[in-house]
């Protein structure tokens, strides 16, 4: 996953934190589905307040006026790409929110309203050998207020033990929602199993995962790792913003039930994520974002249409990131400061002053860190964003931030930390200079979306 966060110091202590559990690098891969009926569920967890940034408040503006300026200066010496599109375009058919609309989202969510935002809306969930993590998840999916469309279960290992676990999973929700409404092949069935022939990461696993719900007809994709949990009313939190926004990022707890920092602002001349983006929305409770996490975005079909699916040429790592960029092009994401979800995942971590803090990661998370900056270089360049001085700026802060990590947190793999540094940046030349490198392209709007 892409994104370095840290955890704001918390309020009031959260409940009911998930169990410990080894983390693997999840992954995935899609060939056949198997479809299989199934539900919802979520841990219950209460809600804390947001914390302010203790950075002062002079760090933080002028941080934030300088990536303005970068921004600004990057849009305005280049060409206007073929998706990007102007506020007034994409505000052209936003709905006047009005105090009933803010209603929804803080006080008393309407459960009915919530139901007829989510009547399509697909869960993909994409697991790897964390069948402990996973069932975490499902036990959450099963407490939740509205019940989703269907759930795609992306099975990265493909195993057997997988498979049973969807299975009584699907008989549970069965029992719980009964059948769901038909999808584009006239199954009724909620849940859909999909295991993959080989392990093709997250990023393979999300892209076929949406890909399988595209095709069942979904107008919402609600994409999650197997090391979540929802909560119960996220749903309800979600739908006030559905009418006027196509791309939504709820906030979440981490695994200790602290509220938990995501870099939701991307500079892009740098290609790094701004660690000093403001942690509080103030009264709008939301912001703008041009990034996305994997990690419960919700993110609507017109999206799929123009900019395509998820890039399973990742593997792991910056494919969030790079998709919430493309959708950045065509509409305006928002992260929100409602806690849809936790995370359910221990990882050890420095914190740093009580900020922030730096994670743990494998030596193929390193890999992949520097590899797939080879990737981003060449959507920033098929997007008129590529500024080689100032990536290449971006990309020696990340390989410093990498080795602050390694000695930081994990001194144990120093020097195969390092090599896989060294290797990643690598082949990350060699995408750069690829002739056959393309862009994923746009899906063609199904027949049967044209008229929704």
């Amino acid at each position: 996953m892409n994104n370095e966060s840290g955890k704001e110091s918390k309020e009031s202590e959260k409940s009911d934190i998930a169990n410990n559990a080894k983390a693997n690098i999840y992954a995935d891969n899609g060939d056949k589905t198997q479809k299989i009926s199934a539900g919802k569920h979520a841990a219950n967890s209460a809600e804390s307040n947001e914390k302010s940034d203790s950075a002062s408040k002079a760090a933080i503006n002028n941080a934030s006026a300088n990536n303005v300026a970068a921004n600004d200066t990057a849009a305005s010496n280049r060409k206007p790409a073929a998706n990007d599109v102007s506020d007034a375009k994409l505000n052209a058919n936003a709905k006047p929110r009005t105090k009933e609309h803010f209603a929804h989202t803080f006080k008393n969510p309407d459960i009915n309203f919530a139901k007829k935002q989510a009547e399509k809306l697909a869960i993909v969930i994409v697991t790897y050998k964390r069948r402990e993590l996973l069932q975490v998840l499902f036990d959450s999916i099963k407490q939740l207020t509205v019940a989703p469309w269907r759930i795609i279960v992306v099975d990265n290992e493909n195993s057997d033990a997988t498979r049973s676990a969807v299975m009584n999973f699907s008989d549970e929700l069965n029992g719980k929602w009964g059948q769901a409404d038909a999808d584009a092949t006239g199954s009724q069935q909620r849940v859909i199993y999909a295991p993959q022939a080989e392990n093709l990461g997250g990023a393979g696993g999300f892209s076929a995962g949406v890909k399988t719900a595209y095709d069942l007809g979904a107008e919402w994709f609600w994409v999650m790792d197997d090391d979540v949990a929802v909560e119960p009313e996220a749903i309800e939190k979600l739908a006030p913003w559905m009418p006027q926004y196509e791309a939504i990022q709820g906030s979440r707890y981490d695994y200790d039930g602290g509220d938990f920092y995501w870099q939701y602002n991307f500079i892009v001349p740098l290609g790094i994520p701004n660690p000093i983006a403001p942690a509080q929305f103030g009264p709008r409770r939301y912001a703008k974002m041009n990034t996305m996490c994997f990690e419960g975005a919700l993110f609507k079909r017109s999206i799929v249409e123009k900019i395509g699916l998820p890039d399973s040429r990742f593997f792991i790592y910056w494919d969030d990131t790079i998709y919430g960029y493309l959708a950045s092009k065509v509409c305006k994401p928002i992260v929100i400061a409602d806690k849809i979800m936790r995370r359910t995942r221990v990882i050890n971590n420095w914190n740093i002053a009580g900020m922030r803090q730096l994670n743990s990661t494998s030596d193929m998370n390193r890999y992949y860190i520097m590899r797939n900056r080879g990737h981003m270089a060449r959507y920033f360049m098929d997007n008129g964003d590529f500024h080689p001085m100032l990536f290449a700026l971006g990309t020696a802060a990340t390989a410093v931030k990498e080795l602050i990590r390694i000695i930081a947190v994990d001194n144990k793999s120093f020097f195969s930390g390092i090599s896989n540094l060294f290797f990643g940046w690598r082949d990350s030349r060699e995408i750069l200079h690829d002739p056959s490198w393309q862009p994923m392209q746009p899906m063609q709007p199904m027949k049967s979306s044209q008229s929704a």
